[in-house]
């Protein structure tokens, strides 16, 4: 469902993703860990149809992110780093707006902002306006509304960024509710996140590639040097030149 196959990004003489290739199928949810500023966002950017590639090829859903941009915003959720919101709208009449962009009317459309109210447990500001909310209710409202047409691939950045300790444990089985016909990718920089969601890790730095494993490959590798976990995946970080900035698991 999504394919990265040799993807470059340059601004200038900048080299802001290098090369980059993977694949995720349906039921799959993977963990894209790298320091900040390793060149995630930026490759989940040119994913949803944001930022072009510089070279090399992207596909959502079998649809390519250049030659067909709207099939792929049709098949896609996506929910950048910086949850922008409209902030005087109340959150029933934000979720009903961007239901009625994502082409949802009629009975379908309510039966989505209810789901999504009930997932994502809006009840309790959902005739708020936005400006109202706190940054975990905000995250949630742009978590609902990347959702709302039942989309095959799901794209998150720093999903659980402003989330309280116990929303988190929410969103995670939240998550993995819907990982069923579906792909999922979402970028962290803390590994605790990561090991507890998914079973596959794509580690970034420098704009490169370091790491394509599952999570169990990574222990076994790690407990044959007499490693734990995250020190293994910061030796494949620090590997790469750069101080990293993964944080640790909790």
């Amino acid at each position: 469902m999504i394919r990265v196959d040799n993807v470059s990004k340059r601004y200038g003489s900048a080299l802001a993703v290098d090369s980059v290739s993977f694949e995720i199928g349906p039921g799959e949810i993977v963990g894209f860990l790298g320091p900040n500023g390793a060149g995630k966002s930026t490759l989940l950017k040119m994913m949803s149809t944001w930022l072009p590639p510089t070279s090399g090829s992207i596909s959502i859903a079998g649809h390519d992110v250049v030659k067909a941009p709207l099939s792929v915003r049709r098949s896609l959720g996506y929910l950048p780093e910086h949850n922008a919101l409209y902030e005087g709208m109340r959150v029933d009449r934000y979720l009903d707006f961007m239901g009625k962009a994502r082409g949802l009317g009629g009975g379908l459309l309510k039966e989505r902002i209810e789901w999504a109210v009930d997932k994502c447990s809006l009840g309790d500001v959902i005739r708020k306006r936005v400006s109202q909310c706190s940054k975990g209710f905000r995250q949630r409202i742009g978590v609902g509304s990347a959702l709302l047409h039942n989309p095959p691939v799901i794209l998150l950045d720093e999903p659980t960024h402003g989330l309280d300790p116990l929303q988190v444990v929410a969103f995670r089985e939240f998550l993995q509710s819907l990982s069923e016909g579906r792909a999922i990718l979402f970028s962290s920089h803390i590994l605790a996140e990561v090991v507890a969601i998914s079973e596959r890790l794509l580690i970034i730095n420098r704009g490169k590639l370091l790491c394509d494993s599952s999570l169990d490959e990574l222990r076994a590798s790690a407990k044959k040097k007499g490693a734990e976990l995250e020190q293994a995946v910061l030796e494949i970080v620090r590997a790469e030149g750069g101080a990293s900035r993964v944080e640790p698991v909790q």
